[in-house]
């Protein structure tokens, strides 16, 4: 398989992560606009992730130098990574739906600063503690890495007030897309260090299992697979906004609509390859926290494609620029870590 072994450009392999993981939604609001609600897009959604990680799996991770092949990993797992693995796609699952909502209902300025803030901070903090929990000592200064994480905490909550101010012009920021987005953030911290766990530590550090990375990502993305039925015909039933939906509008839909939302599946899972091919060159409390950094990447996007801030009430400028400020800041901070 191919793997990165350069720190520095693990490093920019989580930056690629993180702009893939922060963009992926744009292909939603893409087929919003067609009126595709969420629960449909879903569906497309989660056959480009098991896609792009299937192929990432017979491609990259059965050529190069390094270790096994993901065929030959598949003669030597052991059931409790493979459950790991999987069990780590079914919460990543179940968090993504909520964010989705969250989207559908409130939009990327309160689905990606709340849901995306909290699991990146919560995410940091359980990596970590993977590492020690396994009787690893972090090998970085963690001084910069807590002051990091703060200053990515100031940055989330400007971040927050920023929308808050931009949304006072309004009533219609629904109470409801904000506790989708909390628990989409709950839920989501948790996924990236099941699938540590599902991994050999001799290719990243935390892991207790026996997988390679690309076949810790095909089993995260099996985990999706087997779960977005029970998690997305839930949510055509009971729809957090709008009519029910059925199957039978999902086959209504263009190709082209259908290949936007596999294009966002494609995105997002490619992020996540890309993540552990550098994992082990950096430490998976470091990978996790560049990867997942989404929010600065969908507050690009918000501010400069999307014009979310074009009739921002004055002052919303000077807050938007610390934000960006304290977000660089903090990435800065945790890269230089390690």
């Amino acid at each position: 398989m191919i793997l990165v072994n350069n720190y520095i450009l693990a490093v920019f392999c989580c930056v690629i992560c993180c702009i893939c993981w922060g963009s992926w939604a744009n292909t939603q609001k893409m087929v919003a606009a067609k009126n595709w609600s969420f629960e449909l897009f879903y569906w497309d959604l989660t056959i480009g992730l098991f896609v792009t990680a299937a192929l990432a799996a017979v491609t990259l991770g059965s050529f190069g130098n390094d270790g096994r092949t993901f065929f030959q990993d598949l003669a030597l797992m052991d059931g409790t990574s493979v459950f790991y693995a999987i069990l780590g796609g079914i919460v990543w699952n179940f968090g993504n739906i909520f964010l989705t909502a969250a989207i559908a209902v409130a939009g990327m300025s309160v689905g990606f600063p709340i849901g995306g803030g909290l699991a990146w901070i919560g995410g940091i903090i359980f990596n970590y503690l993977l590492i020690i929990f396994a009787g690893e000592v972090y090998e970085g200064n963690q001084l910069l890495l807590w002051l990091g994480v703060a200053i990515i905490v100031a940055a989330i909550v400007i971040c927050g007030q920023a929308y808050k101010k931009m949304s006072s012009q309004h009533d219609d920021t629904p109470k409801k897309g904000i506790f989708l987005a909390i628990l989409a953030g709950i839920a989501i911290m948790f996924f990236y260090g099941l699938v540590v766990k599902s991994l050999d530590p001799g290719y990243v550090a935390g892991g207790t299992g026996t997988l390679t990375p690309y076949t810790g990502v095909f089993f995260f993305a099996v985990g999706i697979l087997i779960s977005t039925p029970v998690f997305n015909t839930f949510a055509m039933k009971h729809p957090v906004g709008g009519n029910k939906v059925t199957m039978k509008d999902y086959c209504s839909g263009d190709i082209k609509t259908h290949l936007v939302g596999v294009l966002g599946g494609f995105i997002w899972m490619s992020g996540m390859v890309i993540s552990f091919m550098g994992a082990g060159a950096a430490n998976p409390a470091i990978a996790y926290a560049l990867s997942n950094a989404a929010p600065v990447v969908a507050m690009i996007w918000g501010v400069f494609v999307w014009k979310e801030f074009k009739n921002a009430p004055k002052g919303t400028t000077s807050l938007i620029t610390a934000m960006f400020v304290l977000f660089i800041l903090g990435l800065v901070c945790i890269t230089l870590s390690n």
